[in-house]
């Protein structure tokens, strides 16, 4: 899906040419984290390029994971998640190369590591450069309240290299933190008091701009030189095979600075599968990464801001956010739309065409659809690669998302809906226990009743004891992208209006196995007939 999706923007000439691009897949087995993907990839460099990558700085951007908290961008990639922004449409992965466009002219050989679903924007003054050219590690640093440390790695600056002030600065870090607690993050030191937070309007702060706020260095982008890459290159090839999640942030940035202890490589609290390998693994990282400096570019005046939720992502593309200010977001973007639908600001309208007569709630995004006229969107609500040509209301809150499949040879199509609130991360042990599991503010055992689904091991797909909406086998295979929308969204009104609706004589599918028969192909034709129709309304209009 990556290679085919790179080689359609080269064609049309929305990348870098003289770019080299590279999709490496983790090896087959057991998942290892993004650090073991790190590792992969390092690995996959040097068998791509032998020692000429000794030479080469490198954007290496994690895109990997389910995206089971944005499920719109689980079968194509999260870094090919659409921007309302750009005519045609910017994705993702065209923002990461121009956010970082000053970079590599001031970057020593090495790796350059982000995720695909965080935008880092800052702003510095006229003669200062973010150089990345010291050996070991070199982390962007941001201030962000307390309650956003709790979820992020946090630096303990060394007081003595920095002070606050400036829009950039560089200074060296004592230890660093992994999703600290507000205790820890005091008792270690990480807490600064400045001036004005510029990210202290966020919610969670407290005070307003103008007094005096508590805040503490948050991580995002880092780096490392070629011979640390090198390094951790060598541990991976002595290990062998990984049979273990390893974080890239966690279990390489935790063993650096003068302050740091082996304490962590024993918490596995944050795991998503305990194992024992996990501990002795990290232990040999700490060993090998013991004493390498972890610089800290300080950026003052900059904000870091993450899209990887339904809720993050409604409320950046939507609301009166300050990325929607900071980066020009619009409402309409590389779309048609009938006149009467041009006067609303509060949506999101990406690469889709919407047929006069239909109606979009505030605060909701569609994207890659065609939307009929007897259509009516809700509030808050996400349509992504759907073709709806009949009456139909879809509520508010309601996320909804179509894929193709290709089962026993044929494309067929599916459409997961959900509430956009609902856990799809969620999972239970037991059958007993999935009456906790919610779907659209309904219990689980509740809405298969009014279905006639009968509640058993063969209602979900997965292979382990894992019960969750995940992998619940709810959503009905159809022969085309219009009626499996139909079928999905009378599954939601029957739970809506406690009215049944029989999915007997269906094939059903969980998101997972959506996932595992996805075509990628039939996909991408969907959205070029999009973007073929744009692009030949937008020459009529011209002429």
């Amino acid at each position: 899906a990556f290679r085919e999706q790179l080689a359609e923007k080269l064609r049309r000439g929305q990348l870098p040419a003289a770019l080299r691009f590279l999709v490496c897949a983790d090896p087959p087995g057991p998942k290892i984290g993004n650090g073991g993907s790190t590792l992969h990839a390092l690995q996959c460099l040097e068998e791509q390029y032998g020692d000429q990558w000794a030479s080469f700085t490198v954007l290496l951007i994690h895109s990997g994971g389910y995206s089971q908290r944005l499920p719109s961008a689980s079968a194509l990639g999260k870094i090919f998640t659409a921007l309302p922004l750009g005519d045609p449409v910017f994705q993702m992965l065209e923002l990461k190369l121009a956010m970082y466009i000053d970079f590599p002219r001031h970057m020593k050989p090495g790796v350059l590591v982000t995720c695909s679903d965080d935008i880092e924007l800052y702003s510095t003054g006229a003669t200062e450069t973010i150089t990345f050219d010291k050996p070991g590690f070199t982390a962007l640093a941001h201030p962000s309240p307390l309650a956003v440390g709790t979820t992020h790695g946090v630096f303990v600056l060394d007081p003595s290299s920095f002070s606050g002030k400036g829009g950039l600065e560089f200074g060296s870090c004592y230890r660093f933190l992994h999703k600290p607690d507000v205790q820890t993050m005091q008792q270690s030191g990480a807490v600064c008091v400045r001036e004005r937070c510029p990210q202290l309007s966020c919610p969670g702060s407290r005070g307003d701009s103008g007094t005096a706020s508590e805040c503490v260095y948050t991580d995002s982008v880092f780096y490392m030189d070629h011979s640390t890459a090198k390094q951790l290159l060598g541990f991976y090839r002595q290990v062998g095979t990984l049979c273990c999640e390893i974080d890239a942030y966690g279990d390489f940035l935790q063993a650096l600075g003068p302050g740091a202890t082996p304490h962590y490589t024993k918490n596995t609290s944050d795991v998503s599968r305990e194992d024992s390998a996990l501990v002795g693994v990290r232990q040999q990282l700490y060993s090998l990464l013991q004493g390498t400096p972890l610089n800290v570019i300080v950026l003052n005046n900059s904000q870091f801001y993450h899209i990887g939720t339904t809720q993050e992502y409604l409320f950046h593309f939507t609301a009166e956010s300050k990325l929607r200010f900071e980066l020009g977001l619009q409402p309409v973007a590389f779309s048609i739309i009938p006149d009467t639908a041009r006067t609303l600001d509060q949506l999101s309208i990406i690469q889709s065409i919407l047929e006069p007569g239909c109606a979009i709630g505030a605060g909701s995004v569609i994207e890659y659809s065609r939307i009929g006229p007897e259509v009516s969107v809700g509030k808050g609500s996400i349509v992504s690669g759907s073709y709806i040509n009949f009456s139909a209301d879809i509520p508010s809150n309601c996320f909804l998302s179509s894929v193709s499949v290709r089962i026993s040879d044929r494309v067929q199509y599916v459409t997961m809906v959900f509430g956009v609130g609902d856990d799809l991360k969620r999972s239970v042990k037991s059958l007993s226990d999935v009456h906790s599991l919610q779907f659209f503010g309904a219990s689980l055992p509740e809405c298969l009743d009014l279905w006639s689904v009968e509640a058993s091991d063969q209602l979900f797909s997965s292979e382990d004891t894992r019960l969750g909406l995940w992998t619940t086998r709810i959503f009905p295979v159809c022969s085309t992208l219009s009626e499996s929308v139909r079928m999905s969204l009378n599954m939601l009104n029957s739970v809506q209006h406690k009215a049944a609706f029989k999915l007997s004589g269906f094939q059903l599918l969980s998101v997972e196995e959506m996932l595992a028969y996805k075509d990628v192909e039939d996909m991408l034709k969907f959205r070029k007939q999009i973007y073929d129709e744009i692009c030949l309304q937008r020459q009529k209009e011209k002429s």
